[in-house]
């Protein structure tokens, strides 16, 4: 049924250093899937994950290893089972790596929708809306430079929602490096901020409180992943959104946040979930728990980023928008047709599949050698 399995490492510059409290990245590895049946039919996935292992627990090297180690000689000993099957084989079969299972199951639905002739929001519960909103973010460092960038995306109509990365430096230097922003770009363009787990319980007091007061509109993940009780006592305190990222893996950890109350908007990542169909289910457990949603990214392509927006657009909820700016970070296009982003939306592609075509010959010559 599967004939092959390939894994791709692809290095491509971004077009300014991305400043995080986990990492600063000048190159995304790019981590691609690519499926083939033995009728002809590619599918595509990808399993990009940010900063080598400073984010997460798989890197680029590790996914590549294990899906030629592992996945591909179970995908490719399959006979006459469908996807759910087949992924409940893969479930059974190997632990953990949600990111290289998720770009499995991608490339996975990809052929499937490509057979059916429909887009792969329709295997996911049908498309609520066409386009999603993308906000842009701000991570040079710099609040001069960063006040620039802004004003040139508002001009252009490609973002009006701005995110700040933080946590690298002490919590006073940050709030005011946001501040500064918020107060250039007016109350009209909402300010968010990332910390990336960076502070501790009383630095996160003391920083929320300041950003609340100077109207920034959501806080994400302040603190350490395991420490919930600490997000739940923030969530509790504060009238600004605190939202949960990294505390996120999938739909288990999402109801135990729901349970207690440890966030008031999941960022929902189809990577950390462990897949397109896991990230659903995370979102249904918002929707139950009356949790707002946010479509998250990590720096992906257009594959793993066309992928997401395929699962965000049959959100109910989507209060937040999403980060799905990833191949806009990137100085070199992979795509044959570039994904579209106009009026501060992404453009979701209504052809089968995921409704992109890859330009190989460009893959090539970006393939790590």
């Amino acid at each position: 049924m599967y004939k092959s399995v390939e894994t791709l490492l692809v290095e491509i510059p971004t077009i300014r250093p991305h400043k995080m409290a986990v990492a600063t990245m000048q190159t995304q590895t790019l981590v691609l899937i690519k499926i083939t049946t033995e009728d002809g039919i590619i599918g595509w996935g990808e399993a990009t994950t940010i900063g080598g292992l400073g984010y997460g627990e798989e890197s680029p090297e590790s996914v590549k290893t294990n899906i030629d180690t592992y996945f591909a000689p179970l995908l490719t000993s399959i006979k006459d089972l469908n996807v759910a099957q087949t992924l409940s084989l893969i479930k059974r079969n190997i632990n953990g790596n949600r990111f290289a299972k998720c770009a499995i199951q991608t490339a996975l639905l990809d052929i499937q929708a490509k057979r059916l002739g429909l887009p792969v929001s329709e295997l996911l519960g049908g498309r609520l809306r066409n386009s999603v909103p993308v906000l842009w973010v701000l991570a040079s460092g710099n609040t001069e430079k960063d006040i620039a960038e802004a004003k040139k995306m508002i001009e252009l109509k490609r973002h009006n929602i701005f995110k700040l990365k933080i946590g690298s430096r002490k919590v006073q230097e940050d709030v005011e490096h946001v501040l500064a922003i918020k107060q250039a770009l007016g109350a009209d363009v909402s300010i968010r901020v990332d910390v990336n787990r960076a502070w501790s319980e009383l630095e996160a007091i003391k920083g929320i409180q300041l950003l609340q007061d100077g109207g920034v509109d959501l806080i994400e993940q302040p603190c350490a992943i395991e420490n919930l009780d600490a997000m739940e006592r923030l969530t509790r305190r504060f009238d600004v959104a605190i939202m949960a990222d990294e505390s996120l893996m999938g739909p288990a950890t999402a109801y135990q946040i729901a349970k207690r109350n440890g966030a008031s908007v999941f960022a929902v990542k189809v990577a950390q979930s462990g897949g397109l169909i896991e990230g659903c289910e995370v979102a249904k457990i918002a929707k139950l728990a009356g949790i707002d949603l946010y479509g998250g990214t990590m720096l992906e392509g257009s594959v793993g980023t066309i992928a997401s927006a395929h699962a965000f657009s049959t959100f109910d909820n989507l209060a937040y928008g999403t980060e799905l700016f990833g191949p806009l970070l990137l100085t070199e296009e992979i795509l044959k047709t570039p994904l579209r982003y106009e009026n501060f939306e992404l453009a979701i592609p209504q052809g089968p599949g995921l409704g992109i075509e890859l330009d190989e010959d460009k893959l090539d010559q970006l393939r790590r050698k």
